[in-house]
């Protein structure tokens, strides 16, 4: 009948074997180990020289390893040593079960310094996610093709901690949290009109005027500018002829006239240098907001998120 050895905590203070627990004294790895290489080298010299020790500590480990379980496991003359039936059963148990432990080891190890498997991202949609993060992670892909990437653009509240994402993308003031949130850079957010608008309505001289003009919002209706010269702060709030939260459609709508929006420069650069779009106020403007990659502190951290993360920071400090 096979020899049963359980484990029953983690530094192996208890041994059972054949639903016997052995308690008296502490048996750990070690001893275990070092009777595995002895088994297999046959000698206590060659078993010193392939663990660097000596000879004596491997006579004292086996010792120490043979009182926990009061059996002999070797029997050693002046010429010979061979094992005793129970330490044959232990060996074979044992030797299987420390290679079982050091395959997994290698895994876990090969899969933390590898350049392959899998990023979950999320991030948030629209123009930033479309038109900014979209093509890093694309030039990411193709310095690290073994690297497959999970990118979801849903504005939901994610728990990091969970495991369900690895990177999160984020604009704007972000609450206490144990997260790292490594900014990446400031985004210029400000008002815009078409010159077709302001033919027709007149241009506002402050931003106090905006109650008396249409307004093209999104999710924020208080609109908070600051003085270039001052630093006094005003804050206004805003009625929507149009209110939607798709920045393209707020940007195709200010351009056709029908309204002032409050968005991202980078929403409508392209409009902005045309001439589709100008900019309302030469002396107020809207603080800029920070977007943020969020991430698990962890000083182990895989190889494909470190250099995940690196290669967006740098990218973003090179810009």
């Amino acid at each position: 009948m096979p020899l049963i050895v359980t484990y029953t905590n983690l530094g192996f203070g208890l041994l059972t074997i054949d639903n016997k627990v052995y308690m008296n004294k502490q048996v750990n790895l070690t001893d275990i180990n070092v009777f595995v290489v002895l088994a297999e080298v046959g000698s206590f010299t060659k078993a010193a020289e392939k663990l660097s020790c000596s000879r004596s500590y491997i006579s004292k480990q086996l010792a120490q390893l043979e009182s926990a379980l009061g059996v002999t496991l070797l029997i050693r003359t002046t010429r010979t040593q061979h094992l005793t039936a129970q330490g044959e059963i232990l060996f074979a148990q044992c030797s299987n079960a420390l290679s079982g432990i050091s395959g997994a080891i290698d895994t876990v190890v090969d899969s933390s310094h590898s350049l392959s498997g899998s990023i979950k991202i999320n991030c948030i949609g629209g123009h930033i996610g479309e038109d900014v993060v979209a093509p890093l992670i694309n030039d990411f892909m193709n310095t690290y093709p073994h690297i497959n990437i999970e990118i979801d653009f849903s504005s939901k509240r994610v728990d990091l901690i969970s495991g369900e994402f690895d990177f999160v993308f984020r604009m704007g003031k972000l609450e206490d949290s144990a997260l790292i949130a490594q900014k990446l850079t400031d985004i210029k957010i400000d008002t815009y009109v078409s010159p077709q608008y302001l033919s027709l309505y007149g241009k506002p001289t402050s931003p106090k005027e905006l109650t008396r003009h249409k307004c093209i919002i999104g999710s924020i209706k208080n609109w908070v500018f600051t003085h270039g010269k001052t630093n006094r702060k005003l804050d206004v709030f805003v009625n929507g002829s149009l209110t939607c939260k798709n920045g393209r459609v707020m940007v195709s709508s200010a351009v056709a006239g029908n309204g002032v929006i409050r968005v991202p420069k980078i929403y409508c650069k392209a409009e902005l240098d045309s001439g589709l779009l100008v900019q309302l106020f030469d002396d107020w403007h809207i603080d800029s907001t920070p977007f943020y990659l969020m991430y698990v502190k962890d000083q182990h951290q895989p190889a494909r998120l470190r250099v995940f993360k690196e290669f967006i920071i740098n990218r973003f400090k090179n810009s």
